[in-house]
């Protein structure tokens, strides 16, 4: 079988890093996703979730466990995430987190950043960071030349907006490096205890 790396979406990492946390049917996973807002992340219909299942299945990334019933609910199917499916979370927010071309999938790389160690991340966004400076830079000299050019500020407007927004990334990925490396945050698979806060916030949700 191909490397399922190249089969997963955004939303296939999402539910694969979500069953790391223990063991669970879909519509608790749905339930839980949802509750955290993680379809501010990526768009979470019934339809493509349920799919995304069949398929993480069909790789091999997710097993099913147990088959539940409680009074007249219908069936309902326990799933755990397979060794290979941890791996792929991995391999994925790995691959992900250093490229600034895709932007769509950064910000869920980003929310299961913790899913890899502390200093696999630092160093990944370090190298995030040197490929940001030079498209910060480009931005910054095309603007000048804009403006020495005397372009209207009409015409100049969206390159403006992403200079600065490159610029605070850039700010923020320095505050937060600092921060990771100076281990002073704690940091999943590291922290036992915010593991077990992790599997108690679950629970109660």
């Amino acid at each position: 079988m191909k490397d399922p790396t190249c089969k997963l979406t955004p939303l296939g990492v999402m539910m694969l890093a979500l069953l790391r946390e223990g063991d669970m049917h879909p519509y608790e996973m749905l339930r839980l996703m949802r509750q955290r807002h993680r379809d501010r992340l990526v768009p979470i219909t019934n339809g493509t979730f349920y799919h995304t299942v069949t398929r993480l299945q069909k790789f091999g990334l997710l097993v099913e466990v147990g088959i539940d019933r409680e009074g007249n609910r219908p069936e309902r199917t326990t799933y755990a995430v397979t060794d290979a499916g941890t791996r792929a979370v991995v391999d994925w927010v790995h691959a992900e987190l250093p490229r600034i071309d895709h932007p769509a999938e950064f910000p869920v790389a980003l929310a299961e950043a913790h899913n890899l160690p502390r200093d696999a991340v630092a160093e990944l966004l370090t190298e995030r960071r040197a490929a940001l400076t030079g498209e910060h830079r480009l931005y910054q000299d095309g603007l000048a030349s804009a403006v020495g050019k005397g372009v209207p500020e009409q015409y100049r407007i969206q390159t403006e907006r992403q200079e600065v927004l490159l610029a605070a990334e850039l700010a923020w990925l320095d505050d937060f490096i600092e921060r990771l490396t100076a281990s002073g945050i704690p940091w999943g698979p590291e922290d036992a205890e915010l593991q077990t806060a992790t599997t108690e916030r679950r629970l109660s949700e």
